[in-house]
C-alpha cells in the first residue's frame, strides 16, 4: 500500500484490521477521519490516499461509526466528492457551503461511554499486532498520538489489567521522590518494574522527546494529575524549564483516558513478547542450518569393509 506522510504507521493498523477475531476497522476509520479534518487543506496526493483508505473501510463498519464519520465529513469543506457521494451527501455546487448531514436516527447516534468501565473489554491483541500498534504510536507526532489515544478509548481491544492499588500507591511515592531528586535512573527502573515493562520499552518511554508515552505510563499507573505535574517540573531540567511543554502535557494528561493508557500498556507488553519470539525463532533457525552444514562438512570416508571369509571344519575356504 502507498505510504502517506499524513497517515504514518497505518500499514500496521490495516494489518490489524485483517486479523481474524480483531476487528478495529471502526476505530481505524474514525482515526483517519479525525486526522484528515484537522488540516484545512490537502494536496492531491493526500486526498487520493484518503479516498483509497476510506473506500476500503466505509462498507465494513457498523452503522454507528458510519453515521459519526458522515457527520464529521458533511461539515468539512475539503471532503472529497467521491466520499461525499458514498456517504449519501450532496457535493457542493457553485462554491456553496457543503450541506449538513441529515438527522441521524436516534438508534444510530453514537453514544460515548460515560466511564471507561462501560467500554467492552474487547479482544486480546496478538504479540505481532501489539508490536505494530506500539511502533505506530511511538513514531507518530504529538497531534497524531492524541488522535490515536482518543480512539483507543473505545477500540475493541483488551486493555491491560489495572495495577493493584497498594502496589501503585507505593510506586507513585517512589517515582515522585526520584523526580524530586532528578534521579532519572531510579525513576526509570521503578517505572519499568511497577508496570512490568522490559528495559527496552521503558527506556523508549523515558527518552521520548514528546512526553506522551510517559503520560500514558503514569496514567496506566493511576498517578494523580498534580503528582504528574511535579514529575514534569523536577525529573528532567530540559522539560521542567519549558512552561509550554509542561502546560501542554498537563492538559493532555487531564484528557487522557485511563482505558486508552491501559490498551497502550498492553501493546507495549505484547511488543516485548513479539521481540522475544522473533529472537528465539532466529536462533532456532540458525541452529538448524548449522546442524545441516555440520553434517555436510564431514570429509572423512569410511574404510571399505573386508569380505568375510568362511571356512569349513576341514580348513578349506568356502
Amino acid at each position: 500500500m502507498t505510504r502517506s506522510s499524513l497517515f504514518p504507521g497505518f500499514d500496521g493498523l490495516l494489518t490489524l484490521s485483517r486479523r481474524e477475531g480483531v476487528d478495529i476497522k471502526p476505530t481505524l476509520l474514525r482515526v483517519l477521519t479525525d486526522l484528515y479534518v484537522q488540516a484545512s487543506t490537502h494536496s492531491a496526493d493526500e486526498e487520493r490516499q484518503f479516498v483509497e483508505l476510506v473506500s476500503r473501510l466505509i462498507d465494513d463498519v457498523d452503522d454507528t461509526t458510519r453515521a459519526a464519520v458522515r457527520a464529521r465529513l458533511a461539515i468539512y469543506p475539503g471532503t472529497p466528492i467521491e466520499i461525499l457521494r458514498r456517504l449519501g451527501l450532496r457535493p457542493a455546487q457553485d462554491e456553496a457551503m457543503l450541506p449538513l448531514a441529515g438527522l441521524i436516527p436516534p438508534a444510530l447516534r453514537p453514544q460515548a461511554p460515560a466511564r471507561d468501565e462501560a467500554v467492552p473489554a474487547g479482544l486480546a491483541m496478538q504479540p505481532k499486532d501489539a508490536a505494530e500498534l506500539s511502533e505506530m504510536f511511538l513514531r507518530a507526532a504529538s497531534k497524531e498520538r492524541i488522535t490515536i489515544l482518543e480512539n483507543l478509548a473505545t477500540a475493541p481491544l483488551k486493555p491491560a489489567a489495572p495495577i493493584p492499588q497498594h502496589r501503585a500507591r507505593h510506586a507513585i511515592e517512589a517515582l515522585e521522590m526520584a523526580a524530586f531528586n532528578a534521579d532519572v535512573e531510579t525513576f526509570t527502573m521503578e517505572l519499568g518494574e511497577s508496570l512490568i515493562l522490559p528495559a527496552r520499552i521503558t527506556h523508549e518511554v523515558m527518552n521520548d522527546s514528546g512526553g506522551e508515552p510517559l503520560a500514558c505510563a503514569a496514567k496506566a499507573l493511576g498517578m494523580p494529575a498534580p503528582v504528574f505535574e511535579r514529575v514534569l517540573l523536577f525529573l528532567k531540567p530540559e522539560m521542567g524549564q519549558s512552561v509550554q511543554t509542561v502546560f501542554r502535557l498537563s492538559r493532555f494528561y487531564e484528557r487522557l483516558s485511563e482505558r486508552a493508557a491501559l490498551v497502550m500498556l498492553a501493546a507495549w507488553r505484547g511488543s516485548a513478547v513479539a521481540a522475544m519470539r522473533a529472537k528465539h525463532r532466529a536462533t532456532l533457525y540458525d541452529d538448524e542450518r548449522q546442524h545441516v552444514r555440520g553434517g555436510g562438512a564431514r570429509t572423512g570416508t569410511l574404510a571399505p569393509a573386508k569380505p568375510i571369509v568362511r571356512t569349513g571344519t576341514d580348513g578349506f575356504k568356502r
